[in-house]
């Protein structure tokens, strides 16, 4: 696909609200030469962002750590997102413009200047916005769980900021694709960390367990909610390092991310988990993800 033949859809670059093929920034920005920047993607269903305050949070983080200055308010950030969401509901051509579930994807690099490693004072950030329609697991997926391979955890040891350098989790996610799995489920020094584009999850006697919050780990928005849910749902859960041996023996694996939500693995390395199927923890998480989004929007008026 050239640049011309990308999609119109809508987005904005640097204060303008334009289209894909439109849009265009400078070969010397560091977010192309370097990867030098950070991005979010929030989920948004029908036209309510949701955890939009948990995903600013985590962007403030990120810019934080990279020393790049934060472009924009909340309130800023929120306004770019909800001109986006209405634009692209109206080009959708849905009956229910209201009902249209997407991803917004926010991008933040640290701007234009001559190639130089150092992270250079006084320039302007960079700042990209899109939308697109949300692209979630299938009826089939959910009902039957999904495959994953595992793979050594080779990425940098700073995976708590979301960065736009993402060489290592394209080259993990591969690993998935060239074995016709789903994703691919790394593992640091035998203890397991996260998955290509998703946060990981066992079950082991009733209790949720996931690895701690620290460097090795990106703390999925789905941390906190799980929580949430795990308190409201009665399921005992605990943060701590987790084996390999304790993951391929666990009685249920799960996924979770902005597009998967939570999601079921029922087959690891072609072997099952547990009874093959999606077990009674990943139901009443599930349950309760919906429960949470409903909620959310019946708290937030439409944008």
């Amino acid at each position: 696909m050239s640049y011309a033949d990308l999609p119109r859809l809508p987005c904005y670059l640097n204060g303008d609200y334009t289209v894909l093929p439109e849009a265009k920034v400078s070969v010397m920005d560091r977010g192309f030469i370097f990867g030098d920047g950070v991005y979010e993607v929030i989920p948004a269903y029908g036209s309510c962002l949701f955890r939009f305050e948990q995903h600013m949070a985590r962007l403030e983080r990120s810019l934080a750590e990279l020393r790049i200055p934060n472009p924009h308010t909340r309130a800023q950030w929120h306004e770019i997102a909800a001109r986006l969401m209405a634009a692209y509901a109206k080009d959708s051509g849905a009956p229910d413009p209201e009902k249209v579930d997407q991803m917004v994807y926010l991008q933040v690099t640290r701007g234009v200047a001559l190639r130089e490693h150092a992270m250079l004072p006084g320039l302007t950030p960079t700042v990209f916005a899109m939308t697109n329609l949300m692209k979630q697991p299938t009826t089939a997926q959910r009902a039957q769980g999904v495959a994953c391979v595992t793979a050594d955890d080779f990425r940098w040891q700073k995976a708590h900021i979301k960065s736009t350098s993402l060489l290592g989790g394209v080259m993990a996610r591969q690993i998935s694709v060239d074995a016709g799995a789903d994703e691919t489920i790394l593992f640091r020094d035998g203890w397991l960390s996260e998955a290509a584009a998703s946060n990981v999850w066992i079950v082991k006697g009733g209790v949720l367990l996931g690895p701690p919050r620290d460097h090795l780990v990106l703390e999925g928005i789905r941390y906190a909610l799980l929580e949430e849910i795990c308190q409201v749902q009665g399921i005992p859960m605990a943060l701590r390092r987790i084996s390999r041996a304790e993951v391929l023996a666990a009685d249920e694996v799960l996924l979770s991310s902005s597009t998967k939500e939570v999601l079921p693995v029922t087959r690891i390395d072609g072997e099952a988990v547990g009874d093959g199927q999606p077990g009674t923890v990943y139901d009443l998480l599930y349950a309760g993800y919906q429960a949470a989004k409903l909620q959310a929007r019946l708290r937030r008026p439409p944008l």
